[in-house]
């Protein structure tokens, strides 16, 4: 075939692919922020499944339903100009497929390759007129996907419910929602991707699961901050929480999280790992898992009051991050197993001085009651107003190795009932002048026993209680 009839081929293509796309307004809509433009968009989408929005204002007055296995293949898109305003409660494109499988190719079904796979929105925005306005819900749906969506002034933004596989977020802005930014609600859900968007200033969290079956949830390269409201209930920016079901295998790469350190309770990662599983007790004695294998790398963290908070939590790696403004403390670790906690840099840096309260963090690291772990090659530098920069108490196993603890109040390291454990080859130091630095020990120790202490470095001399 001619280079020439291959570019006719190529140019008749891309018009049968534009004319298959149907504009809202020319049948009807009016984008004039005024009208009520419900029927004629949820018509459109239902009788021609690939519908775009030219630029204007689209008011609709309730959720546009969108039954997968009727409307077929299914892409609502504009090129950031048009903008949906949903005045009334729930959603406003609720995607239902019928997918009850996984992701494995056998379980998929032939209606889904046939009529409902990958339903997409695109370059639109979606503003909330109403108090319980929401986004994007979506149920039932095989290959979910969102790209350059803005989502503000709602209730949650992207509303993830009873089962959802191989969901992809990208190059999204979710802002200023009432609500949460991508909400993993007691859903059966694996292969999830949220990469390269800004999901922040939503009052209950930014990126949170609670309960159901997740597994493979992956954030990378994100801005996610301020995701606290300063009169609500304790948020986080990133919240894995299993109560009731069970959250793992987790990738957390390349973002930065911060904000908000006047908000109580606030987090930038809050994993809670108390899962459900019946047939627990019986077998280890407890009636409770405890989820994880979480990996936490590469990350800048700071500015809320606790950057990282562990509970009941297994397998996870906090490796490579940089934290500060941690202003109860840097990272909170209780009743958790098998983590590791390494080469991470937990510092206060003095050209931080935040809304005039300077100086207000505490920092500071927090283990209690963690078996098998380790916690090795950190340097935590200036933690101050705390009894101890490393505290840790009740563990078992551990290995404390290789790590700098700096010019802070209170004990360098502080070792409660810490039991087979290995604390070797630490610089405990307090070097700061004479009228600033610390009168305690760099190593205090109460009530350990079997443990093996060698090699550390102090300033001041260790104490046995």
């Amino acid at each position: 075939m001619s280079v020439i009839k291959l570019s006719v081929f190529f140019f008749l293509a891309l018009l049968a692919a534009a004319r298959s796309q149907v504009n809202v307004m020319s049948l009807g809509a009016k984008g004039d922020g005024q009208a009520d433009d419900t029927e004629v968009i949820e018509k459109a989408i239902l009788k021609h499944g690939s519908v775009s929005f030219p630029k204007g204002t689209y008011q609709i007055s309730r959720t546009i339903i969108i039954p997968l296995s009727e409307s077929g293949f299914t892409a609502i898109s504009g090129d950031g100009t048009a903008r949906v305003v949903m005045a009334g409660a729930g959603p406003a494109f609720f995607f239902k497929g019928s997918h009850e499988g996984t992701a494995a190719p056998a379980t998929v079904k032939s209606v889904i390759w046939d009529q409902e796979r990958t339903p997409m929105v695109s370059g639109i925005e979606i503003v909330g007129a109403h108090a319980e306005a929401d986004g994007i819900e979506a149920t039932g749906t095989m290959q979910l996907t969102l790209s350059r969506v803005v989502i503000r002034e709602c209730r949650h933004a992207v509303h993830l419910t009873i089962r959802n596989r191989n969901v992809l977020i990208a190059d999204c802005h979710f802002y200023h929602n009432r609500g949460i930014g991508v909400f993993l609600d007691q859903v059966n859900l694996h292969q999830i991707n949220v990469v390269g968007s800004h999901i922040s200033y939503n009052g209950g969290g930014g990126i949170v699961s609670r309960g159901g079956e997740v597994r493979n949830l992956h954030i990378g390269t994100c801005d996610i901050e301020g995701n606290h409201d300063l009169e609500g209930p304790p948020a986080a920016n990133v919240e894995l929480n299993s109560t009731g079901g069970s959250i793992a295998e987790v990738a957390i790469t390349g973002c930065t999280l911060q904000h908000t350190s006047k908000a109580p309770g606030s987090a930038n990662i809050r994993i809670l790992g108390a899962g459900t599983d019946p047939s627990l007790e019986r077998r280890v004695g407890r009636a409770h898992t405890r989820e994880g294998n979480v990996t936490i790398s590469a990350n800048v963290f700071s500015d809320v009051r606790t950057n990282i908070e562990l509970r009941e939590a297994r397998g996870v790696t906090i490796t490579g991050n940089t934290f500060w403004e941690g202003f109860e403390q840097d990272l909170l670790a209780e009743n958790c197993e098998h983590l590791v906690i390494s080469n991470n840099n937990f510092d206060r840096n003095p050209r931080y001085a935040v809304n005039g309260f300077k100086d207000a963090e505490n920092n500071g690291i927090r283990l209690t009651g963690c078996v098998d772990s380790s916690f090795t090659g950190n340097i935590i530098s200036g933690v101050w107003r705390q009894r101890a920069a490393v505290d840790v108490t009740g563990g078992s196993r551990l290995i404390i190795t290789s790590n700098h603890i700096l010019d802070s109040d209170g004990a360098g390291l502080r070792l409660d009932g810490v039991t087979r454990s290995l604390i070797t080859q630490n610089i405990i130091r307090d070097d700061r002048p004479t009228e600033r630095r610390s009168k305690e020990p760099s190593l205090k120790i109460i009530q350990g026993s079997e443990n093996q202490i060698s090699g550390n470095l102090l300033s001041n001399p260790a104490k046995e209680e």
